[in-house]
């Protein structure tokens, strides 16, 4: 009698190859995840040396720093962190951007609210409130 030819996978190879994919998926997930974290706070420090940009020339041309809404910054350019100008007079500024609820920042363990003021100090503050800046910046 003839034998004919097997084609195909058998289910023991099939379940390999899913297994092996299982594995991976795990590993790459997180990491992939991470980076895209790491990468979005670029966002934040950004908007933030915009409007410390901003801040001296409102400046030199009022002799005084300006508020958010005298600036007339825009908002993060992507959304995912929220500007704000609490300090703001003749002698100094702080700007704060914090990350939005909810958004895909909102896991980011290290980086919550990042700041920059007058004098150019670059700060940040993890989820906690404790000094992350070297992380961050």
């Amino acid at each position: 009698m003839m034998r004919s030819r097997q084609r195909g996978f058998s289910l023991i190879e099939l379940m390999i190859v899913v297994a092996v994919m299982a594995i991976l998926t795990t590993i790459a997930v997180p990491s992939y995840r991470q980076h895209v974290i790491r990468s979005h706070r670029t966002d934040a420090t950004a908007a933030l040396l915009r409007l410390a940009a901003e801040q001296e020339k409102f400046y030199i041309q009022n002799n005084r720093y300006g508020t958010y809404a005298e600036l007339g910054s825009p908002p993060t350019e992507n959304g995912w962190y929220t500007v704000a100008v609490p300090t703001a007079n003749v002698a100094t500024f702080t700007a704060t951007a914090t990350i939005v609820a909810g958004g895909p920042q909102d896991g980011d363990p290290q980086c919550q609210v990042f700041s920059v003021n007058a004098e150019g100090q670059h700060l940040a503050q993890d989820p906690g409130g404790a000094d992350s800046t070297d992380a961050c910046w």
